[in-house]
């Protein structure tokens, strides 16, 4: 059994979400539920393969191009989820929104759209925005905290747009898009010459349903589809950097390997990513279904922590991700408010709902992979907050 509920320090480390909570909220000393990293260890095999490699006292030069690290993902993609990939479709990239960055760049000119759904995660806004390319919004339907895809909106948005950006799981509701969801997506695209560029970083962190990757129901659209995804979430590993996009035909390869390698020069991996994405595919697979288990307890102790102590806050348990996607429509006071009294009367940092999108400013994501001792603080907080509104505002 791996103790989830130990307490770690990280004030110290250089960490982005203690150490410079002050940086997004402007307040230091806030307990902070913000950037979607874990305050968890990771396994203990990471940290052996990473100690043998310093041990070994060479950092030099490496490869990422071999059987080893090709593998050890398709053989979680067939163990997880039922997906065969073939090795030659993976390629190493720095980081998830790097590889995004290059694949809107290559499937698209200045000024075309880019269709995304919303709410989204924050970067999606910015990486199309910084490539000059316009964002077309398709809104979720919000149906009693369960989101759909509206299909009519989709399709008249396809019309507008050369790329799709899916994020499966969805950051920052929490859908697991279904086959059948996927599959429509997929026809419509087709239908409009669309390529669908899938970030899938959060893939593992789902619950009561494997989630489906998108190359799994691609058929005949197989070469307008790129996943792109990390073990960085996963396993909190985000720190190492490195990641890989999924890439089914040869000549888009080939273009992504002339922009990393002969211009942007990013071609070559940092080992220790490596090696730990390796050994987490590996041999971690039963640490990770402790996490899941863990993170579900933690959503089910703040829903029925919500109802009971924070009404007239409301929480849908999630399908995928560890954010609390919590509604707080109905306490009667703006988002900016909240955000102030959260940190001036509970002096506790969570992430608000219009940073992914207008659709979303009175929401709150609350990121819940920590100790318990740590949630339920963070808890109490909100709860001393909205007692402090109950009674002055």
């Amino acid at each position: 059994m791996i103790n989830f509920d130990k307490k770690i320090d990280r004030l110290g480390t250089y960490c982005t979400q203690w150490d410079y909570v002050e940086d997004r909220f402007g307040k230091k000393g806030l307990l902070p539920f913000t950037i979607s990293d874990m305050d968890l260890e990771f396994p203990y095999e990471i940290t052996e393969v990473l100690q043998e490699r310093l041990n070994h006292r060479v950092l030099g030069y490496s490869r990422w191009k071999h059987e080893d690290f090709r593998d050890s993902v398709t053989n979680w993609y067939t163990k997880r989820f039922n997906c065969n990939i073939d090795g030659n479709w993976i390629y190493y990239s720095p980081s998830v929104m790097y590889s995004i960055s290059k694949l809107i760049e290559i499937f698209s000119d200045e000024g075309d759209g880019i269709l995304i759904n919303t709410p989204a995660y924050n970067a999606f806004y910015d990486v199309i925005a910084n490539n000059n390319r316009n964002i077309i919004k398709s809104p979720l339907v919000n149906e009693d905290g369960f989101y759909l895809i509206d299909f009519d909106d989709f399709e008249k948005k396809c019309k507008e747009s050369k790329i799709f950006i899916l994020c499966n799981p969805h950051n920052p509701t929490g859908r697991v898009w279904s086959e059948l969801e996927l599959a429509k997506m997929i026809g419509i695209c087709k239908d409009n010459n669309v390529k669908i560029i899938s970030d899938d970083i959060h893939m593992d962190i789902v619950y009561d349903n494997r989630m489906t990757p998108i190359l799994k129901v691609a058929e005949s659209y197989l070469d307008s589809i790129f996943i792109c995804t990390s073990a960085s979430k996963s396993f909190n590993i985000p720190a190492l950097t490195g990641s890989y996009v999924i890439i089914p035909n040869e000549s888009t390869r080939n273009k992504f390997e002339n922009i990393t390698r002969y211009r942007d020069f990013v071609n070559s991996p940092a080992i220790l990513a490596i090696l730990a994405t390796m050994v987490c595919y590996n041999d971690c697979e039963y640490w990770l279904d402790e996490l899941l288990k863990y993170l579900k307890d933690n959503l089910e102790y703040t829903i029925k922590y919500i109802k009971d102590n924070l009404e007239p806050l409301k929480l849908v348990m999630p399908e995928g991700c560890y954010f609390a996607w919590i509604d707080f429509s109905d306490l009667k006071v703006s988002s900016e408010i909240f955000q102030k009294l959260l940190m001036d009367i509970g002096e506790v940092a969570i992430m608000s709902g219009n940073v992914y999108g207008e659709e979303s400013e009175f929401y709150l994501r609350l990121n819940v992979a920590c100790s318990r001792e740590k949630l339920e603080d963070g808890l109490n907080r909100i709860k001393k907050t909205i007692d402090y509104i109950a009674k002055n505002i």
